[in-house]
This record gives C-alpha cells, structure tokens and sequence, in this order.
C-alpha cells in the first residue's frame, strides 16, 4: 500500500476556495466585479436611509448629513410628491439592501427558500419604488421633457426585465433569469453612477464664462430663500420679479436663474437642475451598454446554467428542456441548443464511427 505523502490536488483546490472564495464565487474576476458593484450600492443605500428622516434631514436645508437639492422640498411639501418621494426612497433603500444577497452564490445554494422570499419581496418593492418615481418625475431636478423621458424608460425597462426574470425562474430557465436580473439591476444602479456624473457637471457647467441659466418659478425661489434664512431684501433686488411690491407677480410667475455651483442655493440647485438630464441619460447608456458586455464575456457561466435548466425542466415533464423559457432562439434566427450530455454523446459517437472504419 502507497501512502501518499502529499493531500490530492482537489483538496488544495476546496481549501483554496474555502479561504479565497468563502461566498461561493468560481471564478476572481466574479468576486471583484461584486465586491465592487454590490459595495457601491451597499454603501449608496445605506448613506440614503438617514433620509428617511423627511423633515429632520431629507427637506433641512441646514443639515449637516445631506439633504435634497436646493428648491426640491418646494414640491414635495405637496402631498402627491410627499407621498411619491417616500414612497420611492421607503422602498428602493431597503430593496437594493437585499439584492446584494441574492448574488451570493452560497445563500442561493444553501437557502433557497431565502433566496425565494426575499426575491419576491424584492420585486414588490422595486414596483412601489417605481411608482413613487413616476410621480414625483414632473418635478424632480427641474422636470425636464428629456428627465422625464429617461426615468419612463427606466421604469419601462426595469418592470419588463422583472417581468421576464420572473416568467424565466418559473419556468427553470436559471439562464436567463440570471441575465434579466443582472440587466435590471445594472439599469438601476445606474442612480449611483449619475450622482458622480452630476457632481462634476455642475462644477464644468458653472465654470461657462457667458454662463448657462434655469428658469426658477418665484414660488421655489422663495421657499429656498425661507428654508436657507437668505435676507429677502437681496432676493428681492436679485430677482425684482418676485418682489412682494411687484404688481404683476402671480403664482405663476418665473424667473432665470444662472447656474454657480458655488454661489447661492438657488444657483447651485440651478447647476444641478441643468445637468440631471444629461447625466442620467449617460449613466444609463454606461451601465446598459456595461452589463451586456459583462454577460458576452461570461458564456460559459450562461452555459453551466443552462445545463442546469435543462436537468431540472427535463425532471419537471416541461416540453423543450433547456429552452423552456423565453431564450434567444425562440425569437431570432439562432441554432437550436443542445445540452452537454448531448454534445458528449455525439462526440462519443463520432470516435466509435472513426474507431470502426480505421
């Protein structure tokens, strides 16, 4: 009898992954790319749930910890936006908490009737954040034509993705639940990406020596001028429009704004209200463009998974395991797949027929 006098490899292999690898990921780049993208959203919610404190933190202009942007708690002291932004932030802060854990290779293993509750739980409260979104977008970061735009496609794209994770995981289609999850929450993160994008903009935007300029109603105006303790008598001789004295001042009456993300608050919720577009609309391309890179060169995880899919629909009775659910070739002009154990068996099969005719 041999004794060895070295552990096998596979055993330094388990051990590796065990000090390495504690969480399940099978491959480094796995685990970087989530500590990365799961810790900025981590970190993103957990900064944000101190907003749930609407009137202490969230709508104080004299916080110390954050607060909305200049001129943004003018609207949501009206109670359909009062009732959409806490809505959007009750929801969505919690919801981006659990997702984290959903990645986890190791929770979905080993817990899967977590995995399957907080999934639910998680998609309820994407719904309501999305709804609390829609209501407030009109107004939020100046209401643009092109805000309101990006975030009706987010949601749109958001609800769809969810929808097709769901209808996917009912069916065993583990592929392509994992891909339309992935998708959903790259889309979303894409908040966090914008923050960055908008900071920076309305620092290059109030550096414009002919300046660019928002138009500002009196009424928001005021309320900034109120909630920051700014003298009236400067507003007034900044903006004599909104002048108490002005005769012809009604509620509907505006003025404009220059952007100065260094000068008064009404300025610099001008910068910000100017740049929100065009930071969320680019930080959306960034991460939708970025995830469908993350899943072209990621195919052989795709590919394990549909491998699974196919077991599990073939023990379920379904018709067509493997493509069960709603998979690419069902809609394109691509070559119908075949699981693995197939492959082998033609493989096996091919060298039988080459081995006989030699």
């Amino acid at each position: 009898m041999v004794i060895p006098t070295h552990p096998p490899a596979n055993a330094f292999v388990k051990v590796a992954r065990r000090i390495y690898n504690p969480i399940g990921f099978t491959r480094g780049y796995n685990f970087v790319l989530y500590f990365i993208f799961a810790g900025a959203i981590v970190g993103f919610c957990l900064s944000r749930l101190q907003f749930l404190a609407f009137n202490g933190i969230f709508c104080n202009m004299q916080s110390t910890t954050g607060s909305a942007a200049p001129g943004e708690c003018y609207w949501y002291a009206m109670p359909r936006y009062r009732i959409g932004i806490i809505l959007h932030l009750a929801s969505i802060l919690p919801a981006g908490l659990l997702v984290v854990f959903q990645f986890v290779p190791a929770i979905r293993h080993k817990y899967l009737i977590y995995h399957r509750v907080a999934g639910y739980l998680i998609i309820l409260l994407v719904f309501i954040s999305i709804a609390g979104a829609l209501m407030i977008t009109d107004h939020s970061f100046g209401g643009h034509i092109a805000t309101q735009t990006g975030v009706g496609l987010l949601a749109i794209a958001s609800t769809v993705g969810i929808i097709n994770a769901y209808y996917n995981i009912k069916r065993l289609q583990i592929d392509q639940h994992r891909a339309w999850m992935l998708r959903v929450w790259f889309w979303m993160a894409s908040i966090i990406t914008l923050r960055i994008i908008l900071a920076l903009s309305a620092v290059i935007i109030s550096m414009y020596p002919s300046g660019w300029y928002q138009i500002m109603p009196c009424a928001e105006l005021l309320y900034i001028a109120n909630s920051t303790h700014m003298p009236l008598e400067k507003v007034y001789s900044t903006y004599p429009v909104c002048s108490s004295g002005n005769s012809n001042m009604t509620v509907d009456s505006q003025v404009i704004v220059k952007a100065n993300f260094n000068g008064n608050p009404e300025q610099i919720g001008a910068a910000l209200d100017i740049g929100f577009p065009m930071a969320m609309w680019l930080a959306l391309v960034m991460h939708a463009v970025g995830v469908e890179l993350y899943l072209q060169l990621t195919p052989k995880e795709a590919e394990r998974l549909r491998n699974v899919s196919y077991k599990r629909q073939l023990a379920a009775g379904m018709k067509n395991p493997g493509s069960a659910g709603l998979v690419p070739e069902k809609l394109g002009d691509m070559d119908l797949w075949e699981p693995e154990l197939r492959h082998k068996e033609d493989s096996s099969e091919t060298v039988r027929m080459e081995d006989e005719t030699k």
